[in-house]
């Protein structure tokens, strides 16, 4: 019907085929706060009808190429017949929502598009940490983080290995405050150890954002003594030292010999934890005990000091030979009683195979084979006996 009117309405006609493949093309799009968000319209077919882009609130921003709203972080990118695409600088919150952009036909085409603003997470803060925390504490750290849209995701970290905490979520007008708890029984093993709050969320794929504490525990000392020689000889010299790790470090430490003070302070030197015998003699046998205490406890350990005598470990030395040698004797008897049974229950095995099979031809059964075999050698017995 178009078609037949144009022979005598030509212009009406181009204005119906025109307009009828007009219409505007629009893209959602997600901005993170902060940053520029560019909204862009475009129309396939256009003869030379005018854009428009509204905000979520009806204002018009930009009428072609001409801009209407007093806003100097909205500006023109472009504008063009075919498309209209303006720019929006220092997203906020508030300019989340539905945008309009509108092509001025009869009746007017408009094409929505929603524009997202990602609340970025403030930087974590970690709460609860008591410096210095005592062992056997119980102890809860918070991890709370504000401002993220939408909620942000938080996770612990000891010493770089994740642990799981308790998240909570609440909503503070178009943004969340996001907090995670963490209980801990303080052990020794905590002093010095990192605990760290990170957060996950859309907005930081490049920059995330963490908070780490380091964890001091102040626990009593434990003593043990360790010895620079396994059998300590006459004349050697002997280092003991007294291995005690607690915070505070419990230094000095006190050494004392079967109860008492050390006797020989010129051959007996205490330097730190460490106690050290020039040259060893048998005055030095005895029970020797070092002490470490702080604020939080003490304690003790002991080590018993033999002095051997040198002559006395020279002789010893054949004593491994006669170990050896007798070892090797009972190997030797071992193997010959092995030998001695293998060879005794082939030879019974044989014999029992050969009195069955005498037997075999008569016998219903091997027992009564056997019997018959057994009868059959008394027989050949006493034949032989008469012959």
């Amino acid at each position: 019907n178009c078609l037949k009117s144009c022979q005598l309405l030509t212009c009406y006609c181009s204005y119906v085929l025109g307009s009828s493949g007009q219409h505007p093309l629009v893209q959602n799009q997600t901005v993170t706060e902060g940053r520029t968000a560019i909204m862009t319209c475009r129309v396939e077919y256009n003869d030379q009808t005018s854009l428009q882009w509204s905000n979520p609130t009806q204002q018009t921003l930009f009428f072609g190429n001409k801009k209407a709203l007093r806003d100097n972080r909205i500006e023109l990118v472009r504008a063009s017949w075919s498309e209209l695409t303006i720019s929006i600088s220092e997203i906020t919150l508030a300019d989340e929502g539905m945008y309009t952009c509108s092509l001025f036909t009869m009746p007017v085409k408009t094409a929505k598009a929603y524009l997202t603003v990602l609340g970025v997470p403030e930087k974590p803060e970690i709460d609860g940490l008591t410096k210095p925390a005592l062992e056997g504490d119980e102890i809860t750290l918070t991890c709370m983080t504000h401002g993220s849209k939408p909620a942000a995701n938080l996770r612990w970290f000891r010493n770089e290995k994740e642990i799981k905490g308790a998240k909570e979520v609440n909503a503070s007008g178009k943004t969340f405050t996001v907090t995670s708890s963490l209980q801990l029984l303080v052990d020794r093993d905590d002093d010095g150890a990192a605990y760290t709050c990170k957060v996950d969320h859309v907005s930081l794929l490049q920059t995330p954002q963490q908070t780490t504490e380091v964890l001091e525990v102040h626990y009593a000392p434990r003593a043990l003594i360790t010895q620079s020689l396994t059998f300590p000889q006459e004349g050697q010299y002997l280092k003991l030292e007294c291995v005690s790790k607690g915070n505070p470090s419990p230094d000095p430490v006190l050494w004392t010999k079967d109860g008492g003070e050390l006797p020989d302070l010129e051959r007996m030197i205490v330097q730190g934890r460490e106690l050290t015998f020039s040259a060893l003699n048998k005055t030095d046998n005895g029970t020797y005990r070092c002490v470490a205490s702080n604020h939080l406890g003490t304690s003790s350990a002991e080590y018993i000091l033999y002095v051997y005598d040198p002559n006395a470990m020279g002789q010893r030395g054949p004593d491994h030979a006669l170990i050896g040698g007798v070892v090797a004797v009972v190997v030797f008897v071992t193997l010959c009683l092995i030998i001695f049974l293998g060879r005794y229950l082939a030879r019974h095995k044989g014999t029992y195979l050969t009195n069955e099979a005498k037997g075999a031809d008569d016998a219903p059964d091997a027992d009564t084979a056997i019997i018959n075999a057994e009868g059959n050698t008394h027989a050949e017995g006493k034949k032989e006996y008469f012959i």
